[in-house]
């Protein structure tokens, strides 16, 4: 079972995100209007996983975790390499079954009811092979037919999406000929043709320059200010950090810890700090048992 961390969020009124957005709006998109008397309860969560658990051989990867992703919200899963993220965004995706465990998206169980799943999320999986013999603009158009989307549509979005992303005057290049930062954009344009709910991203900042990064990062901002919600791995803590509402930290194929970006981070100055404790990171050799290593010969 994870352990959840204990609500420190009151301690901190008035507090933000490290973007600098109010946490009073987030708050604001967790609860929904009881339409019989005008109460405010909980929204359901866009993800929940129960019981997950994954094995390979003798090798656990995750190890029956609980989370519920708020719905809305920008959701960071973070660990080191090798903590069993990936493995746990496939298994919530659909792309990899698990040994046991359930999963809901949107409220539709991922083994259940594949289809209603698949027709509400978009993926960005690390390593994504794209279709490299066609243009950018006709991979957008194959993966909008495949959708099911009108062809006026499909023009319409893959228009706008090109643009957006500074992709308009490599549209009729080969995907095989962009570069690592275009094909995250060509991939992500495809992962929002069909302006999913949920949009999961396996390190999408990944060896993105920084001028790509910060037009993704824009495009995400906008998609989740509208409601719909992002979740997305990374072991970058200082991205989370000035992304994320809220945060499961993972470490061992385990969830050490989970919740609003104030209260993971709670007394410590950063989320890094906070994180390397978390994971039993702290106090690590830096390196000062390499005494040989240096300038000086």
């Amino acid at each position: 079972m994870p352990d959840h961390v204990p609500d420190r969020a009151a301690e901190q009124t008035g507090r933000q995100t490290a973007a600098g957005r109010p946490a009073a709006r987030r708050e604001a998109r967790d609860a929904a209007p009881d339409t019989a008397g005008g109460a405010r309860t909980e929204a359901p969560p866009a993800v929940r996983v129960e019981g997950l658990w994954k094995r390979f051989g003798e090798q656990v990867a995750v190890a029956g975790i609980d989370l519920d992703l708020p719905a809305g919200q920008f959701v960071g899963l973070v660990g080191p390499n090798g903590a069993g993220k990936t493995t746990t965004l496939s298994m919530v995706t659909g792309l990899l079954r698990p040994d046991m465990g359930r999963v809901r998206v949107a409220g539709h169980d991922v083994w259940g009811d594949p289809v209603a799943v698949k027709a509400r999320i978009g993926v960005l999986p690390e390593g994504l092979r794209l279709f490299e013999r066609l243009s950018g603009r006709e991979l957008l158009g194959y993966t909008g037919r495949l959708r099911g989307l009108p062809g006026d549509e499909v023009d319409k979005r893959a228009t706008q999406l090109l643009d957006v992303l500074d992709l308009a005057g490599s549209q009729h290049k080969l995907v095989v000929d962009y570069s690592t930062g275009m094909r995250k954009k060509i991939g992500l344009a495809s992962a929002l043709l069909h302006n999913p709910e949920v949009l999961f991203l396996d390190e999408p900042f990944e060896g993105v320059d920084p001028v790509s990064a910060q037009t993704i990062r824009g495009v995400l901002e906008r998609y989740t200010e509208s409601g719909a919600t992002v979740v997305f791995s990374s072991h970058v803590m200082e991205l989370v950090e000035s992304l994320c509402d809220w945060v499961a930290v993972m470490a061992a194929g385990r969830i050490r810890a989970q919740g609003t970006l104030a209260e993971v981070r709670g007394d410590a100055p950063s989320l890094q700090s906070a994180f390397l404790e978390l994971v039993g990171a702290q106090g690590r050799d830096t390196g000062e048992s390499l005494d040989w290593l240096g300038g000086a010969r």
